[in-house]
C-alpha cells in the first residue's frame, strides 16, 4: 500500500496508544504516641493520586493517603487513634503500547481498581509500633495522535446511495399504528 493509493485514506485520530495495569501491596510501619495493647481498628481515607507519562514503557502514579488506627493502650484501658499521611509511588509498565504515535504529547487516563485498602494491621514484634499491610490497584490508558488507514470502496455512487434512504410510510403501515398507548387518568 502506498501513502498515494486510491482505495485507502490515512487518517489522524486521538486512540488509546497504551495500557497497564499494577496490584502493589505495601508495609507501613506507624509509631503510636502509647506503647499499644491491642489494635481495635484500622482504615485508609482521603486517597489521592496523579498520573504521568514517565518513558516510553511506563507511567509513574505518585499518591497519598491517609491511615488511622485505633488503638488501646495501658493495658486496654485506654483507646486512641494515630494518624499517619502516607505517600506512595508506582511505576506501571505498559503492556500494551502503540508504536504508531506520531507525536510525543499524551494524555494519561489512570483509574482506581482498588482503592488503598488495609489486608491486616498488628502490634509488631517490638511491642511500641504498628505494622499495617496495604494492597492497592491501577490501570493506565495512555491517549495519543496516531495514524489508521481505511479502505475506501472504489465501487461506491455517492447518487445511489441517497435513493435507498427514501422511505415512506405505506397506508397499511398507518393502519397498524396503535393510537391508545398513554393510559388515561380517571
Amino acid at each position: 500500500m502506498t501513502f498515494l493509493d486510491k482505495e485507502y485514506r490515512e487518517i489522524i485520530t486521538k486512540a488509546v496508544c497504551g495500557k497497564g495495569r499494577k496490584f502493589s501491596k505495601e508495609s507501613h510501619s506507624i509509631s503510636p504516641s502509647h506503647r499499644p495493647s491491642s489494635i481495635l481498628g484500622c482504615w485508609v481515607i482521603n486517597h489521592l493520586y496523579n498520573a504521568k507519562k514517565k518513558s516510553e514503557d511506563t507511567v509513574e502514579i505518585n499518591g497519598s493517603y491517609d491511615i488511622n488506627i485505633w488503638y488501646s493502650f495501658n493495658d486496654n484501658t485506654k483507646t486512641e487513634v494515630v494518624t499517619e499521611r502516607v505517600t506512595y509511588t508506582d511505576i506501571i509498565p505498559l503492556s500494551v503500547k502503540d508504536d504508531n504515535s506520531i507525536n510525543d504529547e499524551y494524555d494519561v487516563i489512570a483509574k482506581v481498581i482498588q482503592q488503598p485498602n488495609c489486608l491486616e494491621c498488628k502490634i509488631a514484634s517490638s511491642g511500641s509500633k504498628v505494622t499495617v499491610d496495604i494492597e492497592r490497584e491501577f490501570i493506565v490508558q495512555i491517549i495519543g495522535d496516531t495514524k489508521i488507514f481505511v479502505k475506501v470502496n472504489p465501487d461506491w455512487d455517492n447518487d445511489d446511495d441517497d435513493d435507498s434512504w427514501d422511505h415512506k410510510v405505506t397506508d397499511d403501515e398507518v393502519k397498524d399504528v396503535k393510537t391508545d398507548f398513554f393510559h388515561k387518568k380517571d
